[in-house]
């Protein structure tokens, strides 16, 4: 049996088959969880499980289910009804997150590599010097990000849902005890995610040549949902692989994990094994088995 999931404010989200939980660390020191069924899109139209296209599919469904996990982690912690966000505040949220990304990720290294174009005539090693760009980017606003202590508690939470996940995983109790000797990496993790499509990008957008600034940001927005489908299956099959040279391709997003996960305490411990426990307790929640 396989999870997913992510680190939320003060708590965890996973996700297993079709079941969803929620666990926050609450106000008053307990542990409060919210459970829910949650049905596939690629289940009610299975053209959308086809390879490639499940990529992307998968990515939109996560974002959504985060953005739901994240409003319920803030309203937990919110003192009163007055704090909590409304739906319209996280969605404006996302929406400029999203935004900075694309400036942050897209925009910005394609501009940067501009001005060496003056001194590659080559589209692909241009293309390629993108590439190194926005890996540097995106390594540097990770470390950077991670200095931030509420952030650091976050990566915390981060490690903790790599603990579970790798205990459930190999065969150990899915309890603080089991999880504590774990690793805080998986293959599965959405930096590895991240760190994989900036590899694929090198390679897809070499075949486009070098256009005009504009054309290059509307190729790359309008790509990369091909782009993120063919890493999700990178790593979906690296997951499930042996092999020396997936191991390999997908070591970088793994070594990258250093930066965007942190050791637990037994106490972040307890909310990521609620978190699971949530999903997979079927005689409680009626979840999947």
């Amino acid at each position: 049996m396989k999870a997913g999931g992510q680190a939320v404010i003060e708590g965890v989200m996973m996700r297993s088959g079709e079941r969803m939980a929620i666990a926050v660390r609450s106000l008053d020191g307990g542990v409060s969880v919210h459970s829910e069924d949650v049905r596939p899109l690629a289940k009610r139209y299975p053209p959308l499980a086809w390879p490639i296209i499940r990529g992307a599919v998968s990515l939109v469904e996560s974002l959504e289910m985060g953005v739901r996990a994240l409003m319920f982690s803030a309203n937990a912690q919110a003192g009163s009804a007055d704090e909590e966000l409304s739906r319209t505040e996280m969605v404006g949220t996302v929406v400029l997150a999203v935004g900075a990304a694309v400036v942050l990720f897209i925009l910005l290294p394609t501009l940067l590599t501009s001005l060496a174009g003056a001194y590659i005539a080559r589209g692909i090693l241009l293309n390629v010097v993108e590439g190194i760009i926005r890996l540097t980017v995106i390594t540097a606003y990770i470390g950077g990000i991670s200095l931030i202590p509420d952030i650091a508690r976050v990566l915390a939470y981060h490690g903790a849902e790599h603990k579970v996940i790798n205990a459930l995983e190999s065969g150990s109790p899915v309890t603080v005890g089991g999880a504590r000797p774990q690793s805080t990496a998986h293959v599965r993790c959405g930096t590895s995610f991240i760190l994989m499509v900036a590899a694929v990008s090198v390679v897809i957008f070499a075949f486009f040549g070098w256009p005009s600034v504009w054309g290059r940001i509307g190729i790359r927005l309008l790509m990369l949902p091909i782009v993120a489908g063919i890493a999700y299956e990178m790593i979906m099959l690296a997951s499930r692989s042996d092999s020396g040279l997936l191991r390999f391709v997908t070591a970088p997003g793994v070594w990258l994990q250093k930066l965007t996960t942190r050791e637990p305490d037994d106490g972040q411990l307890e909310v990521a094994v609620a978190a699971l426990k949530g999903c997979l307790d079927n005689k409680e929640n009626g979840g999947p088995s």
